[in-house]
């Protein structure tokens, strides 16, 4: 991993991180040596150590930081809002375009957390549950409703976030989908997986959170 003359330029934590994504994403958190972060960051292994702490640190600001995002979107797409069905919809897109947007940090989270000693994974696993549980709470309310359908609610929901998680590997700009309408199909997936009664979905509701991961994003590394 070459730095560039634009590269260097960086504060060293923000070079830090971004080699520590693009690595970990690539070769796993274990088979990332401290000498290859320092050379892909344009440091020493001496003063990497003085911004990062350990490669554990690191991996778990990574995680936290990613999670603390998911959380922020997901409780803005759902609070106040009673309806469990848009509720949904606005937690399938969230995971779509940050997964769409963002491979490489939401990849380290989805992968590398059995990397993490189990104190440090114990922070991380509680920001998770939090996070799902505002599916839960959307799936299983709209099943008491009867707005969906699912003999086994929790099975789908692991589905629906597995699915929509597996954008980060395959998805391009450049493909036949715009990211928004991408979204949006996903949504009417995750209703299908659901049988929910068929309804169209609110691509204007889709755009504005295509808004709401940008600015939760905000500066964070992207593909």
């Amino acid at each position: 991993m070459t730095v560039t003359k634009a590269a260097k330029s960086a504060p060293a934590a923000d070079r830090i991180r971004r080699a520590a994504l693009t690595l970990f994403a690539a070769k796993g958190f274990h088979g990332t040596g401290i000498r290859d972060l320092a050379e892909a960051a344009g440091l020493s292994s001496a003063s990497l150590y003085h911004y990062m702490g350990t490669k554990e640190d690191l991996l778990l600001r990574i995680m936290r930081e990613c999670m603390a995002r998911l959380l922020t979107a997901g409780h803005r797409v759902v609070t106040g809002d009673p309806d469990p069905r848009s509720r949904l919809a606005g937690l399938v897109q969230v995971h779509v375009l940050s997964h769409a947007l963002h491979p490489l940090e939401t990849a380290v989270v989805d992968h590398e957390l059995r990397a993490l000693s189990p104190a440090a994974r114990a922070s991380v696993v509680a920001q998770r549950d939090e996070y799902e549980d505002l599916w839960r709470a959307a799936i299983e309310e709209g099943c008491a409703s009867e707005v969906f359908r699912s003999s086994a609610p929790a099975v789908t929901r692991l589905a629906l976030l597995e699915m929509c998680g597996g954008v980060a590997r395959w998805y391009s700009p450049r493909g036949r989908l715009a990211l928004t309408e991408l979204a949006v199909h996903y949504t009417e997936i995750a209703f299908g997986a659901l049988r929910a009664e068929p309804s169209t979905v609110d691509t204007e509701a889709a755009r504005l959170r295509t808004g709401l991961v940008s600015e939760v994003w905000g500066g964070a590394v992207r593909r």
